[in-house]
């Protein structure tokens, strides 16, 4: 079996295709890597990206694209809705095939140093590789936002795993770590107040007493005149899609508001879909072997 690692690197441009594409050709030129996918958010001034490849073809192509994002994006220019701290804002390592999280731990670490050493950035440990239990949570890690960075990294329980005490002003921080298959999932809402959004976001939240393994926002989609719940949710084997998203209409309706469309950004898994068809089809009996790609790709 080939061993292959995921990465989802967020970098933090939306809105120069030019910038974006310098970077995506530092991931296409390393060999054993496949660029799966990338989207771009004006509104988030955001690109989240996935690619594919064996450990060491994964790990060059994160170093080369978050050297090029040092090298382009500014941060203390940088304005977006999305939470963010560095132009290459996190970097997670999933596991695929024939390989381990414990091995996407070690290679986060070996990641990290050589950002930390070579760029002179920031990085943080979070999820399955944190070094302590309070940097697993990458909202904590990034709380402040690149704005609070410096200050921030002067305290005793946020010295970085590697890199610079001092922020990097153009650079800011990078969040390294290992996880499971996260879904970013956004439902927008057909107002635009964000006050409504902020109040259905705490309800699903799970700091906030919501549902397990779900991160949420409310943002303002200024281009479309609404609002967005921003989800991200980090085990959907453990919380579906679909009660979330039947969670939030219902506390729309309580503000007399609809759900106007939902939205996956970057890749999302199979199974997280085929649960949500599964539950609002009522089917009986359902195998995944029914699904015909399914066969044919046995």
């Amino acid at each position: 079996m080939v061993k292959l690692i995921q990465c989802v690197p967020n970098f933090s441009e939306g809105r120069d295709q030019g910038i974006l594409d310098q970077i995506l050709n530092e991931i296409r030129s390393v060999e054993g890597v496949k660029l799966l996918d990338y989207s771009m958010d004006k509104d988030h001034n955001r690109s989240v990206v996935t690619f594919i490849g064996d450990p060491e073809g994964v790990a060059e192509a994160a170093f080369k694209s978050t050297k090029k994002a040092s090298e382009l994006i500014e941060m203390s220019q940088h304005k977006g809705e999305h939470p963010r701290m560095g132009a290459t804002d996190v970097i997670p390592l999933i596991p695929i095939s024939d390989v381990t999280m414990d091995d996407c731990i070690e290679l986060s670490k070996q990641l990290g140093l050589k950002i930390g050493n070579e760029l002179g950035i920031s990085v943080f440990l979070y999820e399955k590789s944190a070094s302590a239990p309070h940097r697993e949570n990458l909202a904590e890690v990034r709380k402040g936002q690149y704005e609070g960075m410096n200050e921030k990294l002067k305290h005793k329980d946020w010295i970085p795993d590697y890199g610079p005490t001092d922020l990097n002003v153009k650079s800011g921080v990078t969040a390294i770590g290992a996880r499971m298959p996260l879904v970013a999932y956004n439902i927008n809402l057909g107002t635009n107040d964000l006050s409504i959004a902020k109040k259905i976001a705490k309800a699903i939240r799970a700091k906030a007493g919501g549902y397990t393994y779900c991160k949420a926002l409310g943002i303002e989609i200024t281009e479309r005149n609404i609002v967005q719940v921003s989800i991200n949710m980090t085990d959907y084997t453990k919380t579906p899609l679909y009660r979330v998203f039947d969670t939030v209409e219902r506390e729309a309706r309580r503000y007399g508001v609809n759900i106007i469309g939902s939205e996956i950004i970057g890749l999302v898994p199979m199974n997280a879909l085929i649960d949500a068809a599964d539950y609002y089809l009522r089917l009986e009996g359902f195998d995944t072997n029914q699904i015909l790609e399914n066969r044919m790709a046995e």
